[in-house]
């Protein structure tokens, strides 16, 4: 879950290739403009929570970009297939799904303005929502960061797209900034394009989300020890090998944490099971397959 841009998604939806990918392939898909995948997703050391889960799930993602409109998304089972002891899913009493999505509005197209100047090519009203269905209150999360977007001209066939974010924290596993304005994100998404591999296409994907300026370090508790428990920032950073044909994709995937969910990295708690040491800055990881459709 909380994962990355995958597989031939996010290298279309960058390069704006989608609608030369769909003539191409007229009749394959179900659509010739919503193009959408199921995946297969194992997850290891990730590192959003206050304890290290590793879990396998079902996935379905999507994303568009037509006119005015351009998409991310993925909805999420978490261990759908199975997990260890520290994660829950839609089996024993855990979330039964998990979503995110990054809708964005061009504001040149809806305004009819040409608003490009140097390498920014178009500005958009970006938003990206996380939502987290929970098994109950404190398993549940809403949030959504909405600001402005752009693209990115880097003169070389590279994807590059930029956005930054004020955060609305609702509901939040029961944390202190709940029902409040609590921060910022800077996201940025790039592409490569590699080489021909296989009889497929394999790309290098990257994303990272910058946040900041979040209240939840000074409200959010101390750790056994009277230090904080939480922290004002985090970072997770993605790093992609995408081997994409017509149908079939696969990743490997290398995600850096600091400060994961906003947890102090080597905080020590106890949940009622023991003490323990939060394990929130590290890498993590994920192995996806996956069928476009």
């Amino acid at each position: 879950m909380k994962k990355t841009l995958l597989a031939a998604g996010a290298v279309m939806a960058f390069s704006g290739a989608s609608s030369a990918v769909a003539a191409n392939n007229q009749g394959e898909y179900l659509s010739d403009w919503w193009h959408q995948s199921v995946n297969v997703v194992s997850s290891y050391h990730t590192r959003f929570g206050p304890q290290l889960r590793n879990d396998t799930y079902l996935e379905y993602e999507a994303f568009a970009k037509k006119d005015w409109f351009d998409f991310y998304g993925y909805v999420d089972a978490p261990r759908f297939f199975g997990g260890d002891g520290n994660s829950t899913g839609i089996w024993n009493h855990g979330s039964p799904l998990f979503m995110e999505i990054e809708p964005r509005f061009s504001i040149d197209k809806l305004t009819g303005l040409d608003l490009s100047f140097g390498p920014f090519k178009e500005w958009y009203f970006a938003n990206n929502y996380i939502y987290d269905m929970g098994h109950n209150a404190a398993g549940r999360q809403s949030t959504w960061y909405m600001g402005l977007g752009t693209d990115i001209n880097t003169g070389l066939p590279i994807g590059l797209s930029l956005n930054i974010y004020a955060k609305y924290q609702w509901q939040n596993y029961g944390a202190a900034n709940q029902n409040e304005w609590d921060g910022y994100r800077f996201k940025v998404k790039y592409f490569i394009p590699i080489t021909s591999l296989w009889g497929g296409n394999l790309t290098y994907i990257g994303f990272t989300n910058f946040d900041w300026g979040s209240d939840l370090d000074k409200n959010g508790g101390t750790d056994l020890n009277g230090g904080k428990m939480r922290t004002d920032n985090s970072i997770a950073s993605s790093h992609i090998l995408a081997l994409n044909y017509d149908h079939w994709h696969y990743s490997v995937v290398a995600r850096y944490f600091h400060n994961g969910g906003q947890w102090n990295d080597n905080a020590e708690l106890n949940f009622g099971n023991g003490n323990f040491n939060v394990r929130s800055t590290g890498w993590g990881g994920y192995l996806v397959v996956g069928y476009n459709f």
